[in-house]
């Protein structure tokens, strides 16, 4: 661990609530927009059901690189026709998309990346875009050093360029980075770039009850209960 210089982490669900955001969110669009009858917390739920589904069809070829901001667009549309909202203006629902730019944070993310930021290089590797990125931590106060993702690498994770062209853009090596994340999958694949890895458990990211990564099954290299102890694991 000692040759550690770098924490990239995973955002949606790791770092910030995205349920809980979305739903809120869509509350306020409900009422602005005299929207009745919708479960805004199973509404969350569905687009982000898309989110892999969408992400699949960049990483495999089938079409150009384009950007989340996008992707979730075109899920937006879809997901409002489910619920019964495919009146719903353009306009209106660009603003709807840029609820994840407006993202909570969990309790613990502040204070853990501020300590952390003290020892080490602190960015996001996140499939968001930049600007989303950028306007998510700066409405939240989240201290990155830098954004990274998805854009900078033109990659999707788990896709290996996702891990190694950000890790090459700080000029550093695969061991000399960790990736954290709260989803096993995401860390199985930045294991096998050569990253270490350090999981932080989000039993709330779907709800009670959701299907959250919290009893880690892997060898991680650290694992914590949040941010905070992280930053207590990593001397910091």
């Amino acid at each position: 661990m000692a040759e550690v210089r770098a924490l990239l982490f995973d955002v949606f669900g790791t770092c910030v609530d995205w349920r809980t955001s979305v739903a809120r969110e869509g509350e306020a669009f409900g009422r602005a927009h005299h929207v009745s009858g919708v479960d805004w917390a199973t509404f969350a739920d569905a687009w982000r059901a898309r989110y892999q589904p969408q992400m699949e069809t960049v990483r495999s070829g089938r079409r150009p690189w384009t950007n989340l901001d996008a992707l979730h667009r075109e899920s937006l549309e879809a997901v409002c026709r489910d619920f019964g909202m495919a009146d719903v203006s353009a306009a209106d629902l660009d603003d709807l998309n840029r609820a994840w730019h407006r993202l909570d944070p969990w309790p613990d993310t502040i204070e853990g990346l501020r300590r952390l930021r003290t020892k080490y290089i602190v960015a996001p590797n996140s499939n968001g875009n930049v600007a989303l990125m950028v306007n998510m931590a700066k409405r939240a106060g989240i201290p990155w050093d830098v954004i990274l993702g998805a854009e900078t690498a033109q990659a999707y994770k788990p896709m290996p360029d996702a891990y190694l062209k950000n890790v090459a853009l700080l000029g550093l090596t695969p061991p000399e980075a960790m990736m954290v994340a709260a989803h096993e999958r995401d860390l199985a694949a930045a294991r096998a770039c050569g990253l270490r890895t350090g999981f932080v458990a989000r039993p709330l990211e779907f709800g009670p009850g959701g299907r959250a990564d919290d009893a880690p099954q892997g060898a991680w290299d650290v694992v914590a209960a949040d941010f905070v102890d992280l930053a207590r694991r990593l001397r910091c």
